[in-house]
């Protein structure tokens, strides 16, 4: 208990040393991102309600202001669906039979906190999973013929983001999530996208012959090649944004990609544009870096940068994986450092970030995040308290 006091005290002293956010940002800026992704690996809190509302009230406590519950992962949703029925797609449950979508966002409402369901998987889905294995003209393939792709969730396939069917499909997800619920907007991530050996499937490669009148490019990387397919799936988003903001025009388009070098070179996801064109709402880049200079070189960025200017932006800070929690001195680091450069911060994620370390405790692990979030930054709309 000493020991949590004394790193409470320091985190403490250091912080009100530093410029508040509020001066940071000046009169004309936003309130500091403060989020946290919700996932349901390694979560009991999916499983528990008592233990979800201790949870969020905590979160609430601790002077967060946004959560990221994930609805759309491994090829599944997380509530009872009538489009994933429609494609023949089973509904998993949590073990208690509860909405829990409806549960997090009751009780992030509850708390004054934003709810922004995450769409995790984007156009990837295991290959397993009844959505490949029903619906094989929606995927993708590279050249050789190969549908099958590396992810950190494992082996995957790619639904083919320029097919009508698949754009449809994703479309009435997304409607359905946000007309269902009382949610405040709906995230993508880095999966919003697709890997740029992909696009050699008999439908793209018609589509770009109509055109251009010419054939594909062998070399992937070809330039020209790589912006074709880009602007596709950049037309997808607007679409996706223009439907979204007819159902409701505040609700927030947030967007949580990779650094914009690999985002749009690896993955097609051109999100510099996107914020361009005004379809953005928030922005979260994941910095998963180990070390706190290579996570710093991706702060300071011009794209970055301009982007703070316009809309909320924030930085993603990995707080470790299953049981491999970051320590909280390098977590506390991150967050100091996406300060000096005036960005946010959402953490990857809620269990990690509590975890219990042979040096650190949950309870010391909460001191420094409480330290770090030591004056509130409400971002929940005034009209909906």
């Amino acid at each position: 208990m000493k020991k949590i006091v004394i790193l409470f005290i320091i985190s403490l002293l250091m912080f009100l040393t530093l410029p508040q956010p509020s001066k940071i940002w000046g009169q004309t800026s936003f309130a500091e991102i403060r989020g946290v992704w919700i996932t349901k690996n390694d979560s009991d809190i999916w499983l528990d309600t008592p233990k979800l509302e201790s949870s969020i009230q905590e979160l609430a406590q601790l002077n967060f202001n946004t959560i990221y519950p994930v609805v759309w992962n491994s090829g599944y949703v997380s509530y009872d669906s009538a489009v994933a029925k429609r494609v023949g797609i089973p509904i998993i449950k949590a073990g208690n039979n509860k909405d829990m979508i409806a549960e997090i966002t009751y009780q992030g409402h509850l708390n004054r906190l934003l709810v922004v369901p995450w769409f995790e998987f984007g156009f990837m889905a295991p290959p397993s999973s009844e959505l490949a294995l029903k619906h094989p003209r929606w995927l993708t393939n590279r050249r050789d013929g190969s549908k099958m792709g590396n992810s950190a969730a494992g082996q995957v396939v790619w639904l083919n983001p320029f097919h009508p069917q698949v754009q449809q499909f994703i479309t009435d997800l997304v409607l359905e999530i946000c007309t269902r619920y009382r949610v405040d907007g709906i995230q993508f991530d880095d999966h919003m996208a697709l890997p740029r050996d992909f696009g050699y499937d008999p439908y793209t490669v018609n589509l770009y012959k109509q055109e251009t009148k010419k054939n594909p490019p062998a070399n992937p990387q070809d330039r020209e090649w790589v912006k074709w397919r880009a602007d596709k799936i950049t037309d997808f988003m607007v679409r996706l944004n223009t439907l979204l903001k007819q159902r409701n025009p505040n609700f927030i388009f947030s967007v949580a990609p990779n650094p914009y070098s690999t985002a749009y070179n690896l993955f097609l996801q051109d999100w510099k544009r996107w914020v361009n064109l005004g379809i953005v709402d928030e922005l979260i880049i994941q910095v998963y870096r180990p070390d706190l200079n290579s996570f710093v070189r991706e702060l300071n960025v011009p794209e970055v940068q301009n982007a703070r200017k316009k809309i909320p932006t924030g930085v993603a800070i990995l707080t470790g994986l299953r049981n491999n929690p970051s320590p909280i001195t390098l977590i506390e680091d991150k967050v100091r450092q996406a300060r000096r450069y005036r960005l946010g911060v959402s953490f990857f994620y809620y269990e990690t970030l509590w975890i219990e370390k042979p040096t650190e405790t949950p309870d010391l692990r909460k001191a420094v995040v409480r330290a770090l979030f030591y004056n509130p930054q409400p971002r929940f709309p005034v009209s909906k308290i």
